[in-house]
């Protein structure tokens, strides 16, 4: 077999043949995986719930969706998951490394059962300590506090300890868990309950 001339002409059609195969590879591994990447964030989130609401039998009675404006004026969307004990609300903020997902579990009276971290991009081993460092028993600990008059960090007058060398993202945090609050509040009826 006659070896190819090492030409532009041929240079480019094997790139773009190798780019056209490639693409068709990518597109088709995409496709197999669409429905197990779903599989695994609805039952990522049937556990958060869980999780949050600080109960393994945990039925969502009703869902909302809630398109609210924040201080800056920026629209945002909260998914709201009712239940007998209060309501499991999805929120997002811009923490240091990109969006920051938190799931947030309210009683009826607005006390905070739990949260969860459904996405975040920050920094390991800064940052990404806020899956643990607003727990039960840690150093950050919101859960039981009610955020009627919100959550602030000690560093901006407020009574959270924020993670070490990660005030931005503690920010962020409590901005979240704030605009979560505000969502339940303002779609909170007792038929959904």
């Amino acid at each position: 077999m006659k070896k190819l001339e090492s030409s532009l002409l041929n240079m480019v059609l094997v790139l773009t043949g190798v780019a056209v195969l490639m693409g068709v590879v990518l597109a088709f591994m995409n496709h197999l995986t669409i429905d197990p990447i779903a599989q695994q964030k609805e039952k990522a989130l049937n556990e958060g719930i869980k999780t949050v609401m600080a109960s393994s039998d945990i039925e969502v009675t009703a869902t909302d969706t809630l398109r609210q404006t924040d201080a800056k004026g920026k629209e945002q969307l909260f998914v709201i998951y009712y239940n007998k004990k209060g309501a499991a609300v999805e929120s997002t903020t811009l923490g240091f490394g990109g969006p920051l997902k938190v799931l947030v579990g309210f009683d009826a009276d607005g006390a905070i059962l739990g949260y969860t971290l459904l996405e975040h991009q920050e920094t390991p081993g800064l940052g990404a300590k806020a899956d643990q460092w607003f727990q039960q028993g840690q150093n950050g600990c919101i859960v039981g506090l009610n955020p009627e008059d919100s959550l602030y960090v000690k560093k901006d007058g407020g009574q959270v300890d924020a993670i070490t060398a990660s005030t931005i993202t503690s920010r962020a945090f409590l901005l979240a868990v704030n605009n979560a609050y505000k969502a339940y509040k303002n779609t909170r009826k007792e038929d959904k309950q």
